[in-house]
């Protein structure tokens, strides 16, 4: 299984202190570094979310990242033609739409691609006519990934954050939830990808959802980089999608 890993909690890290000083040479940490020893830890990609408020990830960040680290880039982002006209500048392999709330610590939940088709059609063309590919961020309902697969869209993330919040039988009923839309969007071409509140420990309760192709993780590797470095976490990571049966 692929790790990709979303460095933008170093970014929120920074912004506590830096948010109006990003030119200094004392603003850190850097998301570049991060995304630089993220690589050297064994990540396939790196994820970043540069959102309508800047609260973490900037658009310099984005494109420093792009220039200096190698490893294939995936940008969440809004469907605004303000980050439309950043995707298309910053040219990332992947773009995954999400939905964004201003009051939200985090992204919440998954993009209601049922009720903004319409709107999704255009910022789909768009991007993929430019070469990118597409990730739809949906919640593990079979009506939104059947969605997903008439957008067009090369993939889907399944938003794991309801899993992640839930203990014992309904945490089993969430990753059934997984399981059912991991295998209809296997069955319509659709790479399945899942993210969102996965961590060290609740990840085995994953090994069980078939298909899945990359997992992409945050908060839990910055946090944990805390104590063991930023390599380390994301190596200790990568040590752990290794048991993902395939």
């Amino acid at each position: 299984m692929l790790l990709g890993v979303n460095i933008d909690h170093i970014a929120t890290l920074r912004q506590a202190r830096y948010r109006t000083m990003l030119d200094s040479p004392n603003a850190e940490p850097s998301p570049l570094t991060g995304a630089l020893d993220a690589k050297a830890g064994g990540a396939d990609s790196i994820t970043l979310h540069v959102r309508g408020d800047r609260r973490h990830i900037q658009e310099s960040d984005a494109f420093a990242i792009r220039r200096e680290c190698d490893l294939p880039l995936n940008l969440e982002m809004g469907n605004t033609q303000e980050l439309i006209d950043i995707a298309l500048e910053l040219k990332p392999e992947f773009v995954c739409l999400v939905p964004e709330k201003r009051e939200e610590i985090s992204t919440e939940g998954g993009l209601d691609v049922i009720t903004h088709e319409e709107s999704l059609k255009p910022t789909l063309s768009t991007l993929q006519e430019a070469g990118i590919k597409i990730s739809l961020f949906i919640d593990p309902v079979a009506e939104h990934v059947e969605m997903s697969r008439k957008l067009g869209a090369e993939m889907i993330e399944l938003h794991t954050g309801c899993f992640a919040n839930a203990q014992g039988e309904e945490q089993d009923a969430e990753v059934q939830r997984l399981t059912e839309a991991a295998i209809l969007g296997h069955s319509l071409g659709l790479q399945v990808n899942a993210g969102h509140g996965i961590n060290y420990t609740n990840i085995e309760k994953l090994y069980t959802v078939p298909h899945l192709t990359e997992l992409n993780i945050g908060h839990s590797i910055v946090a944990r980089s805390v104590r063991v470095g930023f390599q380390n976490a994301v190596r200790e990571m990568r040590d752990l999608l290794n048991l993902y049966p395939s």
